[in-house]
C-alpha cells in the first residue's frame, strides 16, 4: 500500500462527465488499498471567466479581491470530485487551502508556500478518507486567500507530496509525458520514459508546458518522483527523477523553444560601473523576470546593453529604461518582439565538447542567424528571429536527439 498524491489539470476536471472519470480512476486507486490525496485545478476555462466577470465590474481589481475571486474555481473542482466519489461509495471529503492550512506569503497573484500543516490531511487519510484538495491557493499570516500563480495546482501537488512524504506525486494533464520536443512541430518527437530534475527544470524555465517551474523545484529539493501521464488513457507517461549515470549517456534530451520573447537593447551607454544595477534594479521592483543578457564594450569606452524580458512585460520595460535613458547617457533604445528563444538539454552536455559549435553549424546551414546565446551546465540556448523557430527547432531535434523516420531507414 504507498500513499500516493494525485494531481488533476483543468482540461481533466473539464466537464461533469470528466470529473466522474477522474472519481473512477481514483477509486481503481483506492480498491487497490492506496491512500490517495487529490489536488484539484479548476475547471478548463474558469479562471479566465472569473478574472473576465472582474474586469467587468472594476477598471482596476484589487490583486486581494482577485484571488479570493479566482480561488472559488478550484473549490467548486474539489466539491464536485468529492461528491463524484461519495457516490461511488467511497469516504471523501474536500479541503481548502486555509484548511489543509497552506501557509504562504502575501505576494497575491504569485504567493510562495512557506510551510503546510499535514496532520489534517493524515488524520483524514488515517480514517479512510480519500482527500480532495483544491490547488493553486493557500492562506497568508492575515488570513487573506492567496494564489500561486498560473500552473500553481502542480506547486500544490508536489508540495503536499513532499509534506506528506507520498511515494509519488502523479500529474495528470491533458499529455501523456515528456517528450524530446513539441510534437506539433517535431511529429517524430518522442516520449521520455525518465527525466532527470534538472533536465526538467531546464525544460519548463525554456518554454515546456508540461510542468510548472515552481514544482519540479518542489520535487528536486525534497526527493518526490512525479510521474507526468494523462487522464484520458492509461499509458505510462515520464517519470521525474534523480539522475543516475545511464541518463548522461545521452547527449541531448530535448529541445525546447520560447516564443514568449521580446528584447530591448540599450545603445551605445558609457562604460563605467553601476550601468547594468541601474538598468535592471528598476526591472527588478516591477516583478519582471529578465532572461538573457549580453554587454558588448566598444572601444570607445561605450557598451550595447542587450536583454530579454516576456513579450506580456515588454511595455513595461521599455518604459522603465526610458526612464533611465537619458540619466545613463544612451544614444536610444532598439526593441524587438518578433524573436524567439530555442534551447537544447541534456545531462550528457557536462562531459562532451564540442555541442555548441555543432549546434552552431546546425543553425548556420539552415541559415538562421543567431542574435544572442546563452549557456547553463546542462543547456544551450539561443535567440532567433521568430520566423525561423519551427525550423531551428526541427533542425536541432534531427541533430541531436532523433533522425526522422525516412532519414532512419536511409542511413543519413
Amino acid at each position: 500500500m504507498a500513499l500516493i498524491v494525485q494531481k488533476y489539470g483543468g482540461t481533466s476536471v473539464g466537464s461533469v462527465e470528466r470529473i466522474r472519470a477522474v472519481a473512477e480512476r481514483v477509486a481503481s486507486y483506492h480498491s487497490s488499498g492506496h491512500k490517495l490525496v487529490v489536488v484539484v485545478s479548476a475547471m478548463a476555462g474558469e479562471t479566465n471567466r472569473l478574472l473576465g466577470l472582474a474586469r467587468e465590474v472594476s477598471r482596476s481589481p484589487s490583486e486581494r479581491e482577485s484571488d479570493a475571486l479566482v480561488a472559488s474555481g478550484e473549490q467548486v473542482s474539489a466539491a464536485l470530485l468529492a461528491l463524484a466519489l461519495q457516490d461511488l461509495g467511497l469516504k471523501a471529503a474536500s479541503f481548502l487551502g486555509h484548511q489543509v492550512r497552506i501557509s504562504t506569503d502575501s505576494a497575491f497573484g504569485r504567493a510562495r508556500i512557506q510551510s503546510i500543516d499535514k496532520h489534517r490531511l493524515l488524520g483524514a487519510l488515517d480514517r479512510g478518507l480519500v482527500a480532495v484538495v483544491a490547488g493553486f491557493q493557500g492562506v497568508d499570516g492575515d488570513n487573506n486567500i492567496t494564489t500561486l500563480g498560473r500552473g500553481g495546482s502542480d506547486t500544490t501537488g508536489v508540495a503536499l507530496a513532499a509534506a506528506l512524504c507520498a511515494d509519488m506525486c502523479e500529474i495528470f494533464t491533458d499529455v501523456d509525458g515528456v517528450y524530446t520536443s513539441d510534437p506539433r512541430i517535431v511529429p517524430h518527437a518522442k516520449k521520455l520514459a525518465r527525466i532527470s530534475y534538472d533536465e526538467m527544470l531546464e525544460l519548463a524555465s525554456l518554454g515546456a508546458k508540461v510542468l510548472q517551474i515552481r514544482s519540479v523545484e518542489f520535487a528536486k529539493r525534497y526527493r518526490v518522483p512525479v510521474h507526468v501521464r494523462t487522464s484520458f488513457g492509461d499509458a505510462q507517461g515520464t517519470i521525474v527523477v534523480e539522475e543516475d549515470e545511464i541518463m548522461e549517456d545521452v547527449l541531448v534530451s530535448g529541445v525546447a523553444h520560447d516564443r514568449d520573447q521580446a528584447k530591448l537593447t540599450l545603445l551605445r551607454v558609457p562604460d563605467r560601473p553601476g550601468l547594468a544595477a541601474r538598468v535592471f534594479g528598476p526591472i527588478a521592483a516591477a516583478g519582471i523576470v529578465v532572461d538573457m543578457i549580453i554587454q558588448n564594450a566598444s572601444a570607445d569606452g561605450t557598451t550595447d546593453l542587450t536583454f530579454t524580458v516576456p513579450r506580456g512585460d515588454f511595455d513595461k520595460a521599455l518604459s522603465l529604461v526610458k526612464g533611465e535613458e537619458a540619466a545613463l547617457g544612451a544614444h536610444g533604445i532598439a526593441t524587438d518582439t518578433k524573436v524567439a528563444k530555442v534551447s537544447i538539454v541534456g545531462l550528457g552536455m557536462r562531459s562532451h565538447a564540442g555541442v555548441a559549435a555543432r549546434m552552431f553549424e546546425v543553425l548556420a546551414a539552415e541559415g538562421i542567424n543567431i542574435q544572442m546565446i546563452s549557456t547553463s551546465e546542462i543547456k544551450i540556448s539561443v535567440v532567433v528571429d521568430e520566423k525561423y523557430t519551427e525550423l531551428a527547432v526541427r533542425a536541432l531535434h534531427d541533430t541531436f536527439v532523433a533522425p526522422r523516420p525516412e532519414e532512419a531507414r536511409s542511413g543519413a
